[in-house]
């Protein structure tokens, strides 16, 4: 492992900034200590920063030379709703606030690299460093974008990372395409008659309508779609009755759709919305079907995945960086890629190991209450990040 000593000198400082922003973690566009911890490191540093896009997001530029040429390197800052079941010294402080996802570590990796970067400038053009509110189900991406983060700094290409539990430190993971799902939400209203559960036949029951539905719609995933598209549908939540003598007058169902095209998302969207109209008239009911489109799939640019690839064989060496295989969660990362060529790849966080005493009962892992960030990986990611922005900028175009 080729790690850069400078980064590794100055690790434990990055880790005291990552515990604390543990210690107050902020849900989607309310980081507004967090961000003013990153402009506060990035201006001790001598880097300037650009405030606000996306409501909090900040945006660190790191020029050297004479060169037009810039990339742009992304980490998310916010946390989730969740309320921490560790103990040690950093856990958060505020009911109900954790940094569950590890957001706290990409923001430390990515001020690792710009303390490098404003000490060790090995570059012709400009690094931009992005720090990105809002990844948990505000967009934060779509919202900077919007707000001219592409047009304010012309990068040639972003690349983003996520720290992935199960994978072990010191390992890489990566692919091209379709990496991470796009995320959808339904909620479909069936209204019926109430009446007195001992009298069915003086009311319309909504409650077998709703599990004819919930049948069906498998039939789209098994029949509609074609095997080798993929595509889920999860009911997640059915929602009725007051009383065990009432036939409700209502049933409300909601969920999920995951895709890694648009083409399977239309077909799924459409036929859910066919079956949900024909089910409702066949009982007598009436139907309310609402679909929302959040985030798109988060689809690798070919040559820019086959650029990272190469750039984490000399850190790590190539048995240490694997093919990631893609999964159904969704990441925000997918608007970048919309706009600009990239590549999103995951690091290894470990299995849960490196967990101080007073960690919670539960495994490691993405959103649970249990999870922490391993700080081996400041280092490691910062030391990806510089080498990527180096040998970008270094690539005759």
């Amino acid at each position: 492992m080729q790690l850069i000593e400078s980064i590794l000198a100055d690790s434990a400082a990055v880790t005291a900034i990552r515990r604390d922003l543990h210690a107050h973690p902020e849900l989607c566009f309310e980081e507004r200590r967090t961000a003013d911890v990153i402009a506060r490191a990035l201006g001790d540093w001598g880097i300037p920063v650009h405030r606000g896009l996306g409501t909090t997001g900040v945006v660190g530029i790191v020029k050297n030379g004479s060169s037009d040429r810039a990339i742009g390197l992304r980490a998310d800052i916010d946390a989730l709703p969740i309320t921490e079941h560790n103990t040690f010294p950093h856990a958060s402080r505020h009911a109900g606030k954790m940094h569950a996802c590890g957001h706290d570590g990409h923001t430390a990796m990515l001020l690792a690299a710009a303390q490098h970067f404003s000490r060790h400038r090995h570059f012709d053009g400009t690094v931009y460093l992005i720090f990105q509110p809002a990844e948990e189900g505000g967009g934060g991406a779509r919202e900077m974008i919007k707000e001219g983060l592409f047009e304010r700094f012309p990068m040639e290409a972003v690349f983003g990372a996520h720290n992935w539990p199960g994978l072990k430190v010191g390992q890489f993971a990566l692919k091209t395409g379709p990496v991470f799902a796009s995320s959808n939400e339904f909620r479909i209203t069936i209204q019926g008659k109430g009446a007195h559960a001992a009298m069915p036949h003086l009311g319309v029951d909504p409650v077998p309508v709703a599990c004819q539905m919930v049948q069906a719609f498998q039939t789209i995933i098994t029949r509609n779609k074609r095997p080798l598209d993929t595509g889920v549908i999860s009911v997640t939540m059915i929602h009725t009755g007051e009383a065990t003598n009432v036939m409700p007058d209502s049933c409300e169902i909601r969920g999920t759709v995951r895709t890694f095209t648009t083409e399977v998302l239309d077909l799924i969207e459409q036929r859910m919305r066919t079956i949900a109209d024909a089910t409702c008239a066949a009982f007598e009911t009436r139907c309310r079907f609402e679909f929302s489109r959040n985030y798109p799939p988060t689809i690798n640019h070919a040559a820019e995945t086959a650029f990272a690839q190469s750039v984490m064989t000399e850190v790590v060496g190539a048995e240490n960086v694997l093919e990631f295989e893609p999964t159904m969660g969704a990441e925000d990362f997918s608007y970048y890629l919309q706009h600009r060529p990239g590549c999103y790849f995951v690091i290894g966080n470990g299995d849960g190991a490196h967990r101080e005493g007073g960690h919670g009962l539960g495994p490691c892992m993405l959103h649970n209450p249990s999870y922490d960030f391993n700080d081996d990986l400041i280092p490691l990611g910062a030391t990806l990040w510089v080498r990527l922005a180096e040998r970008w900028l270094a690539t005759s175009r």
